[in-house]
């Protein structure tokens, strides 16, 4: 594997009206990130990866069950197949969120790693699932209308430029998938996310740069652009960004334009930075007992 890795973060808008079919919905936005895919592609990157369920809108705005048509079997669905196609034919590993169905009635919010020659390497569903009101008028994060809560644990992918990790939006708040990530082997986990501004904006730039420096890794956070019709619950402000293990950002994205954020990640920092701070070394695993009791 090379120390040098060009990692791609695509961060977009979403442009169709919530009221229309789920199938243009899925064709406008599979259009539209094949093309930033190619672009990230031309640019160098080698490890790409979308943002939250990228086919569509934010549809836990509302609770409707005209959504549960967007949901695609893992690995066997359609989308998983063309970012196959689409990993092996330009040689770069693809993180490719999407609406997992496993079942009938069983849902996960899930992301898989494709590997550069197009191999699937498997999946992470997302564990921490919000259930959230916005205001006055219905609308919020319904996440658990939706998704049932993660049950793969915390995997590490070993791709052909690094060994990733993946956590999904809301997981971004807790610590211990941070730490497992990390001890399950992870140089960069990233975060596919879809979070709007003023409700935990004042943490994107906070949690995951804490993320990586308790955890001797990379972190690339995603999050999608804009205002989405007809809920308009807030404004999806973007920043994409890489951040590294001394929780110095690399690169960052706009706050709300269509963008492919290019950012490399130093495999010799990840070592540089652990053997100064021994942070796996001096946790003590004894002490944890009473975070796996009902408390309080």
């Amino acid at each position: 594997m090379p120390n040098q890795v060009k990692v791609g973060l695509i961060q977009a808008s979403h442009d169709v009206h919530g009221d229309e079919p789920v199938s243009v919905h899925k064709e406008k936005a599979i259009e539209k990130h094949l093309r930033l895919v190619r672009e990230a592609a031309d640019r160098g990157a080698q490890i790409i990866c979308l943002q939250e369920i990228f086919y569509g809108p934010y549809f836990c705005a509302e609770q409707n069950t005209k959504w549960y048509e967007s949901a695609e079997e893992v690995p066997d669905g359609p989308t998983i197949r063309l970012f196959q196609e689409t990993a092996k034919q330009l040689g770069t590993v693809i993180i490719v969120p999407v609406y997992e169905k496993a079942g009938i009635g069983i849902y996960y919010n899930t992301a898989a790693v494709i590997d550069a020659d197009g191999s699937y390497l498997g999946k992470y569903r997302k564990q921490h699932i919000p259930h959230v009101g916005v205001g006055n008028e219905g609308r919020g994060f319904w996440e658990k209308y939706y998704f049932k809560p993660g049950n793969l644990g915390y995997p590490v992918f070993d791709t052909a430029f690094a060994k990733v990790g993946v956590y999904i939006c809301y997981d971004r708040h807790f610590p211990e998938g941070a730490r497992l990530l990390g001890l399950n082997g992870a140089e960069i986990v990233f975060n596919p996310s879809a979070t709007v501004a003023g409700l935990s904006e004042y943490l994107w730039k906070l949690e995951q740069p804490a993320h990586a420096v308790a955890n001797g890794y990379y972190v690339a956070a995603i999050n999608r652009v804009g205002v989405e019709a007809p809920w308009n619950m807030g404004e999806f402000y973007g920043q994409s960004y890489l951040v590294d293990p001394r929780g110095r950002f690399v690169s960052m994205g706009s706050r709300d334009r269509d963008e492919v954020v290019i950012g490399v990640m130093d495999k010799n920092l990840i070592h540089e930075v652990r053997d100064l701070w021994q942070f796996y070394r001096d946790r003590r695993p004894e002490t944890y007992e009473d975070m796996v009791r009902l408390l309080p």
